[in-house]
């Protein structure tokens, strides 16, 4: 939502800011010449250049991550305004200012604004949320064969860039839990559904079905409101909470 007046001079920030892993967190406010057309990111490259806060003190610039400035990498992912989100496509004249900045809660910071993500791989390395293409496989046969309308929902799953914005905003996430999170469960709804993924389907539904798994979604639904490429996280879990339950009975009869 815009709260600026259109005279406006100046975009200002107040970013949250911690030198290193451990150590206390404290604020700093900074502001530069309005310029049309910044986003987050564009915007912290000028206070990078002369990282002078409002009260006059030269102090060591502003950390944190970026890598492709087109929403597809997931690095620059920030809280904006108590928001998760990636920072290249958060539009400064669409910000209330001052515009604050934080890291993404639920993860450990490095410092400033760039936290540690190691979490979101181990999640997936967990679920094996990958694709075995090296083995015997039949080569006399033609390629899988998708229907339109399934390649289009496996099409959705795909668009994920591990940014972190879900876990962000999911209450049984955490340092204090061992929940996965909806990354990672959406990757393995998006692994089985493939023709080839399929073979190493009970392998990743045993990964979800013990504790940290798909059971302890709380059914916050936070992850879908903040994600953003629009992803069915929920329909996902709703998925594999009835592809779990098939498994289970196939692992008691021994199917």
């Amino acid at each position: 939502m815009s709260g600026m007046p259109a005279n406006r001079t100046s975009i200002r920030f107040k970013i949250r800011r911690q030198d290193a892993p451990g150590s206390p967190p404290y604020w700093q406010e900074f502001a530069i010449p309005y310029a049309p057309d910044h986003n987050v990111i564009s915007a912290l490259m000028v206070v990078q250049n002369n990282p002078v806060t409002t009260d006059g003190q030269r102090v060591a610039p502003v950390v944190w991550d970026r890598n492709c400035m087109e929403e597809v990498c997931g690095s620059c992912a920030m809280l904006i305004n108590g928001v998760p989100r990636p920072s290249c496509s958060a539009l400064i004249d669409s910000l209330t200012q001052p515009i604050v900045l934080e890291p993404l809660p639920k993860f450990p910071v490095v410092r400033d604004l760039l936290v540690d993500r190691s979490r979101i791989d181990e999640g997936l390395r967990k679920v094996r949320a990958w694709i075995e293409i090296d083995g015997a496989w039949d080569t006399h046969e033609g390629a899988p064969r998708i229907s339109p309308s399934e390649w289009s929902a496996n099409y959705l799953y795909s668009r994920c860039m591990s940014c972190g914005c879900c876990l962000s905003a999911c209450p049984q996430f955490g340092p204090h839990s061992d929940f996965i999170g909806p990354a990672a469960l959406a990757q393995v709804r998006l692994m089985n559904a493939h023709p080839t993924g399929r073979y190493d389907q009970a392998d990743r539904l045993h990964a979800i079905m013990g504790d940290g798994g798909v059971s302890d979604c709380g059914n916050a639904q936070n992850c879908v409101r903040v994600c953003p490429k629009s992803i069915p996280l929920t329909t996902a879990i709703g998925e594999l909470g009835r592809q779990t339950t098939v498994q289970a009975v196939k692992d008691l009869f021994g199917g």
